[in-house]
């Protein structure tokens, strides 16, 4: 009963202090903080710009800002050579030949490309089993909770091991 008395005298008295000043005077700060705030003045953008942001770049023979020269780049004719691919006698490298007009020979050895080991089946089993002990803690049916904690976490174990845990050498 005193507790009750309490919840409902607490709020009452507070709303009668927030409310029980009809036609009290303002507080004069309160007056003076709207009077400041009434005369601020709306920022005022930036006035200079910098010759570099125009465009202008200074020249220390002249002595005068001039205007950079816009260089617009030109289409290039591109030659392309017959690219052989050859397979060398290492299994980790690969090698291609282009032969040019010169009579020079270029090169290009690009490593071949590496096996990734995935981890699907290892995350899959590690994800159901703590997802049937979670599922199984957390309901109130254990073994059904067991059994759909284990199924979900065998999909985002899966899903982990087959796009996140991914070993490359």
């Amino acid at each position: 009963m005193k507790y009750i008395r309490m919840l409902v005298l607490v709020p009452a008295a507070a709303l009668a202090a927030a409310c029980g000043r009809d036609g009290a005077p303002a507080d004069d700060a309160l007056k003076n903080d709207l009077a400041l705030a009434s005369q601020a003045q709306p920022y005022m953008p930036q006035q200079f710009t910098s010759p570099a942001e125009m465009g202008y770049a200074y020249n220390p023979y002249t002595g005068q800002f001039q205007p950079i020269p816009q260089q617009t780049p030109q289409p290039q004719l591109v030659q392309q050579a017959p690219v052989v691919r050859r397979v060398s006698t290492s299994p980790a490298t690969t090698t291609r030949t282009a032969s040019r007009s010169s009579g020079t020979r270029v090169v290009y050895q690009e490593p071949a490309p590496q096996p990734v080991k995935r981890n699907t089946k290892r995350d899959a089993v590690i994800g159901a089993a703590a997802g049937a002990v979670i599922g199984a803690t957390v309901s109130r049916d254990k073994v059904k909770g067991g059994l759909i904690g284990a199924a979900a976490g065998a999909v985002l174990g899966g899903i982990v091991g087959h796009t996140i845990d991914v070993e490359r050498p």
